[in-house]
């Protein structure tokens, strides 16, 4: 996800966005743990979309204030 696509959001809905992407997260870093996966860069890039959807939200807190 780009950054563009994530300042479209609401708050709302990115609030809801990280916790979607955080339990997929971790469900990958489980299943990876026991069977590797193809394709371990997946966990980088979904860590990195989450970083992003934080530091959106942050500065929407910060902004507010």
């Amino acid at each position: 996800m780009k950054i563009a696509e994530v300042r479209e959001l609401s708050t709302k809905e990115l609030i809801e966005r990280i916790d979607a992407e955080t339990a997929s997260l971790n469900q990958k870093l489980i299943n990876h743990s026991i069977t590797p996966m193809d394709n371990p860069a997946q966990i980088k890039k979904l860590r990195r979309t989450i970083a992003r959807m934080k530091t959106d939200l942050r500065q929407r807190e910060l902004n507010n204030k």
